[in-house]
């Protein structure tokens, strides 16, 4: 008695299985499930294998376009002259700044380096090649620091001359 529920459910799960599976039906990028509609549309049908399908989204045209620039300027239009020179004198007060930062930076570096004999600091006593490691740093800090103003210095020497 306790079969028959079995062989029951059994036999419904296995059609509820091959109900489901219809005829899938491709035309070029899309997938069909209704043979008429394929039929005259002139689709192939799928044959082996499960095939998924997942919907996608369509792009909002509204959102996709991107945001015009604030200055608007294509190859070979001019910008207002009075426009040029106030971007000019905001890039070389952003240079100047960047400068003087580089140039303290360096300066507090060959102080601390203090021509080669840093001052050891706590455990360097006792473990040289910590200290040695640090000396190490302190020159690359300096060779890096050096090129920052050498490169500041070059961009500052490109613009034109700011005039009153």
């Amino acid at each position: 008695m306790a079969t028959k529920p079995f062989l029951f459910w059994l036999l419904m799960g296995m059609s509820a299985g091959v109900l489901a599976q219809d005829r899938i039906y491709r035309c070029g990028n899309e997938y069909l499930n209704d043979a008429r509609a394929a039929e005259a549309r002139g689709c192939k049908s799928v044959e082996g294998g499960n095939v998924t399908v997942v919907q996608g989204t369509r792009a909002n045209p509204s959102a996709a376009a991107p945001a015009k620039p604030a200055v608007q300027t294509t190859p070979g239009t001019r910008v207002d002259p009075n426009e040029q020179r106030a971007r000019d004198a905001e890039s070389r007060t952003i240079l100047e700044a960047e400068l003087s930062k580089a140039q303290a930076k360096l300066t507090d570096l060959l102080k601390e380096y203090n021509n080669g004999e840093p001052d050891k600091r706590g455990a360097e006593g006792r473990n040289y090649q910590k200290y040695l490691d640090r000396l190490t740093e302190l020159k690359s800090g300096i060779t890096r620091s050096q090129d920052d103003v050498a490169g500041l210095q070059r961009e500052l020497s490109r613009l034109a001359p700011t005039t009153p």
